[in-house]
């Protein structure tokens, strides 16, 4: 009998006792560096006006989005608020489909009526993309309840910023979660500041991943600044979720380097407080200096990929400002799914 050969070691990097494979961690990398470098570009198109309207970034907060993209299954149902680009692209979307949107043009992800606060992808069981702030949460329950009443397995991902938790419809939906034991994981996504309040002057308990708990719903908080945690972390939370354990509730920490948005110029914290996570906590860079010390990639291959993805994204904005702007008709498209001839007329209705 012939001897069994030595299996070849796969490259990569272990976290927590859960091996992510070398192709796996590079793919984690670029799709955050596509983010970041789509957010700065949104930014600057935003800057000549080429993007009006509300426009909410999140550069330093890419480890969330794609982590949880990775650990939820292609027909769990995400939903989150209107800081929404980042997850959107790491769920799959076509990005000349976003920026389009960002744009108001007729080939948007929903045909330039939606713009940065509410884009929506049912391909990817993507569900917004909501602009008032927490309506995501009770959406989202409902999401998970329509699982639970079909029984189809699914697990709804609902994200809701810091400053969207002190709303009441929040509690509500979490009681009827816990009540209903449905499949959803509720993720806050702290970034220290809700709009531009810092957390300790708007909340007495300021360990978010508690606010559960008088509802009997388990809470964990995670570093989300590091894509590997947040897909492990996540990934045992989705599973506690499908398992019929009810939901669970997870506060990740993070941290944006822009304002609110883009009309906030954030002169409520200093320089240095930011320099201080861009720097020390950065996500991309946390991930390219571990596989660099691992001595799995080189340095210069993550500046190489960084000057493909510029290029990328320079490629998808112009492809995107290219698109027509949506026709006049599309004001009165898309308003009912099933629109009732004739009750209600009105001057200017189409025949």
């Amino acid at each position: 009998m012939a001897a069994e050969r030595p299996k070849k070691k796969v490259p990569g990097l272990s976290y927590e006792g859960r091996f992510y494979d070398l192709d796996t961690l590079l793919r984690m990398h670029d799709e955050m560096l596509f983010i970041r470098r789509f957010e700065e570009k949104a930014g600057q198109l935003y800057g000549l006006k080429k993007i009006g309207g509300f426009c909410h970034l999140c550069n330093g907060q890419e480890a969330i989005c794609v982590g949880a993209a990775h650990a939820a299954r292609p027909d769990d149902y995400i939903l989150t608020g209107y800081r929404d680009h980042g997850h959107i692209l790491a769920r799959g979307a076509d990005p000349v489909a976003v920026m389009a949107e960002l744009m108001g043009r007729a080939g948007g992800i929903v045909k330039g009526k939606g713009g940065s606060m509410h884009m929506f992808d049912i391909k990817h069981n993507f569900a917004g993309g909501n602009g008032i702030v927490a309506e995501q949460v009770p959406i989202g329950t409902g999401f998970a309840f329509a699982s639970k009443y079909r029984e189809d397995g699914r697990v709804t991902l609902c994200f809701m910023g810091d400053g969207a938790v002190n709303q009441g419809a929040v509690y509500e939906a979490f009681n009827m979660a816990a009540l209903w034991k449905l499949p959803i994981v509720y993720v806050i996504e702290n970034n220290q500041y809700a709009m531009g309040t810092a957390l300790a002057r708007a909340s007495a308990e300021t360990h978010l991943f508690k606010r559960g708990l008088s509802f009997r719903i388990p809470g964990m908080q995670i570093d989300g600044m590091d894509v590997l945690a947040v897909e492990k972390h996540l990934s045992d939370a989705i599973e506690h979720a499908r398992s019929g354990e009810g939901p669970i509730l997870v506060e990740a920490i993070t941290y944006r380097y822009r304002g609110h948005s883009m009309s906030d110029p954030a002169t409520y914290r200093t320089r240095e407080e930011v320099e201080e996570w861009r720097t020390g906590r950065d996500p991309i860079a946390r991930l390219e200096k571990a596989l660099v010390e691992a001595g799995l990639v080189e340095e210069e291959e993550f500046k190489r990929r960084d000057k493909e993805i510029k290029k990328e994204v320079n490629r998808i904005a112009k492809e995107a400002e290219k698109q027509p702007l949506p026709d006049a008709k599309e004001l009165w498209t898309d308003v009912y799914k099933n629109p009732i001839p004739d009750a209600y007329p009105y001057p200017g209705r189409p025949a």
